[in-house]
């Protein structure tokens, strides 16, 4: 590592120590770098910022945005949990199981955790508790369950990495049901083993036939969201891109015209908000983009795979030394950042080790949607401890028999490569 390497890590990581926004401590430290270890004219750095932000592939990204907050606003997610209720209930633990399925189903039509944090977790935590079930349960459930929202496609990371590496984003997105489904399989066991034997839980009757079919016909229009999102990519109707405003379209007249949830003039209030929530996002894109233009200039990445490759042989040790620095990052950054700061350095070692590309997208996706609930940056441990009135501490013991069943999901998915890409394989995305 050369002395300006230092320099440059020291800059970035005393900018984020100082709490300044993560994409100013981007683009104030390739700023330096530009002015102080290139020759470059740093009107190229400004190039970068519109050029980075000029990208067709972000508009995947502000769409399913929109599209979760027109969820949020209207009746779909109180309808996706009523579908939910009527699968689990009545199961021991039944509620808890509710809970985690309809973070997977909102999860399939928003690609957000915070989004499904703030949708669910105001629902659920309430009802959860009301019913008896223990607070630090419920409140490690809904921090949990919500990085579905990132897990199962869409995903924002994962259309992030797609960006920043070029593999097919639909192939990427057919990676990420397996552990989706793995975790709430295995969260739904759990919640069932859990609570099976206590009896002071109040356990929703079994429906009749004739109630369940009437949730499905209340739900029909809500559950037909993701099909039409993921029948549309994967039978080629329509890309990614197009799916996301197709799913827009078909929220608001949903919202607007079947459900009657939503008025006219909210539509002007929530299009703000989304435009909002995107243009955060593509700050912090310019300046990782910004970032990462000054480590491609300082050949930066290409030293690093060096010193990895000399001390590392293993395929399976570069892997866990990549899950240990994933965690440990998602501990203090944002799935956005991560990836668009660490993407483009790990990237160039993975052919080096025989490391499939979409294999690496949903690994570095699962880790960084882990860091959602750890401290001491998780942001789900905050807005699930807001809604509670708990503490960081608190949320934080309560998140770990739910971090232990994700991370068990991690290593799987990490190990067993073949077994995660079968399914893109099979539907010719190699």
């Amino acid at each position: 590592m050369q002395f300006s390497d230092v320099i440059l890590l020291l800059i970035l990581l005393g900018c984020m120590a100082t709490y300044i926004p993560v994409f100013m401590c981007l683009f104030f430290t390739a700023v330096l770098g530009f002015l102080f270890f290139t020759d470059i004219p740093l009107l190229l750095l400004f190039q970068t910022i519109f050029r980075s932000m000029d990208n067709f592939a972000l508009v995947v990204v502000l769409f399913f945005i929109l599209c979760g907050n027109i969820m949020t606003a209207g009746s779909i997610v109180e309808k996706l949990i009523k579908v939910a209720n009527a699968m689990v209930s009545w199961l021991p633990g039944g509620l808890g199981m509710a809970g985690v399925l309809a973070c997977g189903l909102f999860g399939a039509i928003s690609g957000s955790t915070v989004a499904t944090v703030v949708a669910l977790g105001g629902f659920m935590i309430p009802a959860l508790l009301e019913n008896g079930y223990p607070e630090k349960y419920t409140l490690g459930l809904m921090t949990t369950s919500p990085n579905l929202g990132v897990i199962i496609p869409p995903s924002i990371g994962m259309i992030l990495f797609s960006m920043i590496s070029n593999v097919s984003l639909e192939g990427l997105f057919l990676t990420g049901f397996l552990p989706g489904i793995l975790i709430m399989l295995l969260v739904c066991l759990y919640s069932y083993f859990f609570f099976r034997k206590k009896k002071d839980i109040v356990r929703m009757p079994i429906p009749s036939f004739k109630d369940t079919i009437a949730v499905f016909k209340e739900g029909f229009w809500s559950l037909m969201l993701p099909v039409i999102i993921f029948g549309g990519i994967f039978s080629g109707v329509f890309t990614a891109n197009e799916a996301a405003v197709v799913a827009c379209v078909y929220a608001f007249i949903v919202e607007l015209f079947i459900h009657k949830s939503m008025k006219l003039s909210q539509v002007k209030q929530i299009t703000i908000n989304s435009a909002v929530t995107s243009a955060t996002l593509l700050i912090i894109v310019a300046g990782a983009t910004c970032f990462g233009r000054l480590l491609t200039l300082e050949s930066i990445p290409g030293r690093i795979t060096e010193a990895v490759l000399s001390a590392i042989t293993s395929p399976a040790v570069f892997l866990v030394a990549m899950n240990i620095l994933l965690l440990i990052v998602g501990m203090f950054m944002d799935i956005i950042s991560a990836t668009m700061i660490l993407g483009p350095v790990i990237v160039p070692m993975l052919d080096a080790f025989h490391i499939n590309w979409m294999h690496f997208g949903l690994i570095m996706t699962v880790n960084l949607a882990i860091g959602y609930c750890t401290p001491p940056m998780g942001v789900s441990l905050y807005i699930t401890g807001a809604i509670a009135n708990r503490d960081l501490i608190y949320v934080s013991k309560a998140v770990l028999p739910f971090i232990v069943i994700q991370i068990f999901v991690l290593l799987l998915i990490t190990f067993l490569p073949d077994v995660v890409l079968w399914f893109p394989r099979m539907m010719g995305f190699n």
